[in-house]
């Protein structure tokens, strides 16, 4: 036993004796610095469980174990108050371990500068340059969306250029060409007209859309009365624009007054929590939090809600999640308290609350993928298979395995690897069948899964972490419930909770079906999950059928060779590692055929004359 082993197996001792008390356990490094803070109903069930079989725990928890010199408790009267004394010390200690939210809820402005031909632009802090600020604001995202928003209907310029010094010496950028832009570099537009749209921006900004429509329909119905056509005409196309702008927005609205919306994307060694925010039925801001990786994804749930709105003086009274949180019951009682009201947490499964967290979700994945270097695609692709399979996490680490012979014969398999939902070719296995005669796929299946299997605990002997040495996070077999049911055993045998689910095809050969011990999923409702389950399983098989028709290909090679005298197996096979291919072989002479290792000079002559018998004539 190592002294790792040794120290884990005395903190176990000491966790046993802890009371069944609520309380909050305080985890120390070897310097004395707190690492992880966590609340518990029953401490002596809770602590206890951190330093049992490590097979339990996910990477981030045995990585904090791993540093754990000792620890601390405090015992409190409910588990109510450790969550509130949890959070406290959390908030104070920030914790390796924990999820450490940034908070950069600092003030934000918009601003316009000084002199002729003003811009609008957000801004992060007031500066001393002359410029006026609007504000403060204390969302960046919204202030951000709403200058966008002005700048585009009223067309105003977002490019470098400086006016009046730059008009006419180039062209206009693309803007123009997509009418978002009036473009003063072309001249074509006055100074006071400019101001005017300049103006009309910053009524919108700080008096909103209705404001801003009722304003602009009175000057247009004047310009009107007073026959300046254009001039009514530039107003309507404003008015316009924003009542097209208010369309785009009602993809983000919805009838709750007021409410967050939070969803969990995983990858691999980062996950991302999304939140949006709603204010009077509108999406008013939208935050996003990179955390590294998390881990069990309820407890990740539940730790995130606790650290985001102990930093928040806002608490609304509807909170949608996209899965559940652990403890929730808990945390709804501990956000009411904080709001002074009742506030409910929910999972919504269907309508309007559902597609609103699925776009929630789908915002957290897209910064999973930047993070990770993958594709949206991808990402949301194992999103939506890991809960389609009912998964915890996505499935980042994916096996699949597919048999092939001919009528029983040449029988071999195929093990493909899909790691962040792309091929990775380096991990490919080629199995041949040792144990079973004829066509029993079932019982090929069963082989090959205890040979990976049994490479997987002899890799864990020489300290081997990749390939066999590396547990998937799914196994995907091509076939149905018999193949599951086949392989079942073996991982149960091995003591293994690793997710088992084999890929039906229809009658066209296409993929149909998820197929569990016990039914089948019907996937094509999952858009995302189906391309990826359908792009495995043509990899398997592709790799599957290769490998059998190499195999046919040296077994035809080989008995060509077997069937001249005095060459048997251990000589054709010499003969082939040798000359690597059937024609160097019949092109070769007599003195090269004697120097391949194991070959006598009869048995030689006979290959030559086998390839040559016009010689053997003559």
């Amino acid at each position: 036993m190592t002294d790792h082993e040794k120290h884990i197996k005395e903190l176990r001792k000491r966790a046993m004796r802890l009371p069944m008390n609520p309380g909050v356990y305080i985890m120390h490094d070897k310097t004395g610095k707190i690492i992880y803070i966590g609340k518990a109903k029953a401490l002596k069930n809770r602590v206890s469980q951190y330093f049992g079989s490590e097979k339990n725990h996910d990477k981030k928890v045995r990585r904090m174990v791993a540093n754990v010199e000792y620890f601390e408790y405090i015992l409190t009267d409910s588990e109510f108050e450790a969550l509130v004394l949890e959070c406290s010390l959390i908030k104070q200690h920030m914790p390796k371990y924990n999820i450490l939210l940034k908070d950069d809820k600092g003030y934000h402005y918009i601003k316009v500068t000084a002199g002729p031909w003003p811009r609008i632009s957000e801004a992060k802090q007031i500066a001393d340059d002359g410029a006026r600020y609007i504000g403060p604001y204390v969302s960046s995202w919204a202030t951000k969306q709403s200058v966008d928003e002005a700048l585009k209907i009223f067309k105003l310029p977002t490019c470098t250029r400086k006016f009046p010094q730059d008009i006419g010496k180039a062209r206009p950028c693309l803007n123009y060409y997509i009418k978002q832009c009036c473009a003063p570099c072309r001249g074509k537009i006055s100074e006071e007209e400019y101001n005017e749209g300049v103006a009309e921006a910053i009524d919108f900004l700080r008096g909103g859309s209705a404001q801003c429509v009722r304003q602009l329909t009175q000057k247009m119905e004047e310009a009107a009365e007073a026959m300046e056509f254009e001039r009514a005409a530039r107003i309507r196309d404003r008015l316009a624009a924003i009542k097209r702008m208010g369309d785009r927005q009602k993809v983000v609205a919805t009838r709750v007054p007021e409410q967050d919306v939070i969803a969990l994307a995983q990858g691999a060694g980062t996950s991302c929590f999304e939140v949006f925010r709603f204010l009077d039925g509108r999406l008013c801001d939208r935050e996003t939090f990179l955390v590294g990786e998390t881990g069990n994804p309820k407890a990740a749930r539940g730790e995130f809600i606790e650290r985001y709105y102990s930093m928040r003086d806002r608490v609304p009274p509807r909170i949608c999640l996209d899965g559940v949180a652990e403890g929730m019951e808990l945390l709804r009682d501990w956000l009411s308290q904080k709001a002074g009201r009742k506030v409910v947490l929910s999972v919504p499964q269907k309508g309007e609350q559902a597609k609103l967290v699925e776009m929630c979700r789908n915002n957290a994945a897209e910064q999973v993928a930047q993070a990770t270097g993958r594709t949206v695609r991808e990402a949301s692709a194992l999103d939506e298979l890991g809960r389609l399979l009912g998964m915890e996490k996505p499935p980042i680490y994916i096996e699949s395995y597919d048999i092939s012979n001919l009528a029983g014969s040449e029988n071999v398999a195929g093990m493909v690897v899909f790691e962040n939902g792309r091929p990775l070719k380096s991990a490919y296995r080629k199995f041949k069948i040792k144990t079973v005669e004829g066509q029993d796929d079932y019982a090929s299946m069963h082989e090959v899964m205890e040979r990976r299997i049994r490479e997987y605990f002899d890799a864990q002997g020489k300290n081997i972490s990749d390939g066999f040495g590396r547990l998937p996070d799914l196994i995907l077999l091509d076939g149905g419930q018999g193949q599951v049911s086949a392989v079942k055993p073996v991982l149960e045998a091995a003591g293994l909770q690793i997710p088992l689910f084999g890929m039906v095809k229809d009658d066209k050969h296409r993929t149909r079906a998820i197929a569990f011990d016990g039914g089948e999923i019907a996937i094509h409702s999952n858009r995302k999950a189906f391309t990826l389950v359908s792009s495995i399983q043509e990899e398997v098989h592709r790799f599957a059928i290769g490998y059998h028709r190499q195999t046919r290909k040296k077994s035809t090679i080989s008995s060509t060779l077997t069937s001249i005298e005095g060459i048997g197996p251990s000589r054709a096979k010499a003969l082939l590692r040798h000359f690597k291919m059937i024609t160097a072989i019949k092109n070769a002479d007599l003195e090269e055929l004697c120097a391949v290792p194991g070959m006598t000079k009869p048995a030689a002559q006979k290959v030559y004359d086998s390839f040559h018998p016009e010689a053997e004539k003559s």
